[in-house]
């Protein structure tokens, strides 16, 4: 049977300096890849230095493409008004027929985030062939588009043959902005290969490890964590937590874990590859996400998968699958719930089956499973257009 050829249009993906921008939808293609050939297409890069108004270059850092072919789309904005929108989705549309010739004929489009489906839906109009769009986006949930945006959102998410938002809850969100579409919830994939459990050897260090995976901004809510941390009784325990991630929010969050006297007991690591993440993951004790808002958190589901119970709070995607044999949920904004619910998981601990916890984590988030998903979706819209 022959595979199909899918492209995957992204305007997020990790360079050099940003390691965990749009890594999720590099696990998502890396998914797909088990059933189906891929080529991802990074696009909505502005280079005013290039010859031509357009450019696409193969990108060859093999630590941020982890074997999903991929390429860079680049163009040049114009002092003309709106003839930069223009050349972004033409740039795209252009990419795209010289990857054809490349790589083959594409079967279908998988577009991520709404505002991509510009170029994604004029390339598979042109090229006859379906386009899906997933939605990962936390803008909705937070209310802060535009009414043009929204209103280009329903256009958008109308037209394409398959809307793929992360979580029930988003799609829900979607809706109540009006947007009307063929959904499918399907969730993050994560990588098997790293994040899974790994029994641990007896260690003289008895310190319980925490972890915290999170963009240092307001939004994820990690001073909510760091008064809480000051309000546990620690009594003679001890404890340390690794923090990862940046973010404008990095120098603040320093300060106020000086402030808190926390500073011997929290270490930020700054933004680490993936397979820097599943190490501290698998040396942890728990999880902690202290998130306001999330459409899913992959962070949690990486955690999960490696075996970690963990604290989360009520603010979106996570209490969809997280269970009360995986961890604990809280209100999102309370320093005094993540306190309580810390001091209650120390009780607890070792009552959680973490083999069990990795299992279940995997059965639903494994990078297969959600590969299979997506491609059982390419295959059924492919055939229906073939009945056209």
């Amino acid at each position: 049977m022959k595979l199909l050829n899918v492209m995957v249009l992204t305007p997020w993906y990790p360079t050099r300096k940003h390691k965990y921008a749009g890594v999720f939808v590099r696990e998502y293609a890396k998914a797909v890849q088990h059933y189906c050939n891929v080529t991802l297409l990074h696009c909505g890069i502005v280079d005013q230095s290039i010859p031509n108004w357009w450019a696409v270059q193969k990108i060859n850092d093999h630590i941020l493409t982890d074997g999903v072919p991929s390429y860079r789309v680049i163009y040049r904005r114009s002092p003309i008004k709106g003839v930069s929108f223009l050349r972004y989705v033409l740039s795209v549309y252009r990419a795209a027929i010289e990857l054809s010739k490349e790589n083959g004929r594409f079967d279908l489009i998988h577009a991520h985030v709404f505002n991509t489906g510009w170029p994604a839906l004029l390339t598979g109009k042109m090229c006859g062939i379906p386009v899906v769009i997933s939605e990962h986006f936390s803008a909705f949930a937070r209310g802060i588009l535009s009414t043009l945006q929204i209103v280009q959102a329903r256009w958008i998410f109308r037209m394409a043959d398959a809307a793929v938002p992360v979580s029930r809850v988003l799609q829900k969100t979607l809706q109540k902005n009006g947007i009307k579409a063929a959904f499918r919830v399907i969730p993050e994939a994560v990588d098997a290969d790293l994040f899974q459990f790994r029994p641990r050897c007896s260690s003289a260090d008895k310190t319980l490890r925490l972890i915290c995976v999170s963009s240092l901004v307001k939004l994820k809510g990690l001073a909510y964590l760091f008064q809480a941390l000051t309000q546990v009784a620690w009594n003679s325990l001890a404890w340390h937590l690794d923090v990862v991630g940046d973010g404008p929010e990095a120098q603040h969050h320093l300060q106020m874990v000086n402030h808190l006297g926390l500073s011997d007991n929290v270490t930020f690591h700054g933004q680490l590859f993936k397979n820097e993440v599943a190490e501290l993951m698998q040396a942890a004790d728990l999880f902690i996400l202290p998130s306001l808002v999330e459409t899913f958190s992959v962070a949690t589901a990486e955690a999960l998968a490696s075996g970690l119970p963990v604290i989360v709070t009520r603010c979106g995607g996570p209490e969809e699958f997280v269970t009360e044999r995986a961890g604990l949920l809280v209100s999102p904004g309370s320093s005094k719930e993540l306190a309580e619910a810390l001091t209650r998981m120390i009780q607890q601990l070792p009552a959680y089956n973490r083999s069990a916890i990795s299992d279940e984590a995997m059965e639903r988030f494994g990078s297969r499973r959600i590969g299979a998903m997506l491609c059982e979706l390419y295959e059924r819209l492919n055939q229906n257009r073939s009945h056209l």
